[in-house]
């Protein structure tokens, strides 16, 4: 393609948006509150996913050592957990850091340590963590079946529905943003096709003069991506600063609640909309164009 050609069609493109503004600001608006929608629910589906892996990460299965075992019996008895398949971590918890552990719960006023003494009625246990969350289940019985351990304990019934509840989470959320990115494509795709519907007369005119289907496909394919990428520019725009705002808000007010802050992953989803809308302005444009080429 020659130099002039491309900046005719760069021109045209900017002529013919400024000659429909109405039509153009529609297009444009139509693709930012499309994305707009999808980056919001994609951003929610993110959140809820990074909280139900926060929560599965905080699964701790406490083995708890018989009394009767010895302290250097118990600290041996790490190669064995950490044998266990699909132990990530292993911990030792003497009976002596678990007393503290409690002192330090209940305060200064609850005097803990001093009413015991030498008698300590806890025993020392090993705090154990998976590689997986669903791997729990398997790793407490696997510690269960130790001579040494008396009991194990991991939450037994809520660990099951916590996962339940996880995996539901990542499969409706998956869903979600399928069904609004299916739905934002049809919407932009619809409204750029009655666009181009719209200036039918004008390339029938073109046709009559002699116009080639490149000479008028050019300005128009160039008109959809600048429609698609300026309309999710500015979705991305309004989500970046609603979400911005909503993260620091949480932060000062529930600190406690995990938000997705990774902003490899957040600059992923602005990319991916961007990305997203600048070609289905580009095809939306060019699919369009060429069914009405050829049926005219």
């Amino acid at each position: 393609m020659r130099l002039s050609s491309v900046h005719y069609n760069i021109r045209d493109a900017f002529h013919s948006m400024k000659r429909n503004k109405i039509m153009t600001v529609a297009s444009i608006a139509t693709v930012a509150i499309s994305l707009l929608i999808l980056g919001c629910a994609w951003l929610l589906v993110l959140n809820s996913q990074h909280l139900a892996g926060t929560m599965e990460s905080e699964l701790e299965i406490n083995a708890y050592i018989n009394k009767n075992v010895t302290r250097e019996d118990a600290l041996n008895l790490r190669r064995e957990i950490e044998a266990v398949q699909g132990v990530e971590e292993v911990a030792f918890v003497s009976k002596e850091e678990g007393l503290s552990s409690i002192q330090e719960k209940l305060g200064e006023d609850a005097d803990i340590v001093g009413t015991v003494g030498n008698a300590n009625p806890l025993p020392d246990m090993y705090r154990v963590k998976a590689k997986a969350a669903d791997q729990v289940p398997q790793i407490a019985e696997s510690l269960d079946g130790i001579i040494e351990v008396e009991k194990v304990r991991y939450g037994q019934g809520m660990v099951e529905k916590l996962l339940a509840l996880t995996r539901w989470l990542r499969t409706v959320g998956i869903i979600i943003v399928v069904a609004i990115g299916l739905a934002a494509v049809f919407l932009i795709s619809t409204t750029i096709r009655i666009t181009v519907y719209s200036r039918r007369r004008e390339i029938g005119i073109m046709k009559l003069v002699g116009a080639t289907n490149w000479y008028i496909q050019g300005p128009f394919f160039l008109e959809g991506v600048m429609t698609g990428f300026l309309g999710a520019s500015l979705a991305v725009i309004v989500l970046h600063i609603c979400y911005s705002g909503i993260v620091n808000n949480v932060m000062l007010t529930l600190n406690f609640l995990p938000v997705l802050k990774d902003t490899n992953i957040i600059y992923t989803v602005y990319k991916s909309l961007l990305v997203m809308g600048t070609t289905l302005g580009a095809l939306g444009s060019t699919i369009s164009l060429k069914r009405f080429l050829k049926g005219s």
